[in-house]
């Protein structure tokens, strides 16, 4: 029996897989909801969803890569207390930077942000955002001394 996969089963298959089981495990598989019967029709509406899912990576791709060139043109200054020989009292999170970009009209997800190393001193500071799986953008982050 031919099915093709809705969700993903443990041991046997990723959603959207076509396999070839055994008719007693198949009838289980479509009686679980975990499967259809593979069919001309069933297979024309799963070549469907995976031109629609295509298109739909390939347009949050080129969005990533809009926002991405938005952001490297882009300085997040950060005015911050120091004390003796410009040390900086604390560091700045991903949390912090997050909200800095949404005054700049980016709406960021402080997960998406990685801090590779902490940004504790005065300077220019480099950041990974990660904005889609394939895109990733470095914004620089400028620590200043107030006056």
């Amino acid at each position: 029996m031919k099915v093709i996969l809705i969700k993903d089963v443990k041991k046997t298959g990723k959603k959207d897989d076509i396999l070839e089981v055994k008719d007693g495990y198949g009838k289980y598989l479509i009686s679980n909801n975990l499967a259809v019967l593979y069919t001309p029709k069933s297979s024309n509406i799963l070549k469907n969803e995976q031109a629609t899912k295509r298109e739909q990576e390939n347009n949050d791709i080129k969005q990533a890569n809009d926002i991405k060139k938005q952001l490297e043109n882009t300085k997040c200054i950060f005015k911050v207390k120091t004390g003796k020989q410009d040390k900086v009292f604390g560091s700045i999170s991903s949390k912090q930077i997050s909200e800095k970009l949404k005054k700049l009209n980016f709406n960021i997800d402080k997960k998406k942000i990685k801090i590779t190393n902490e940004i504790n001193t005065l300077g220019t500071h480099n950041v990974e955002i990660e904005l889609h799986k394939k895109v990733k953008a470095d914004l620089h982050v400028i620590l200043e001394g107030e006056k």
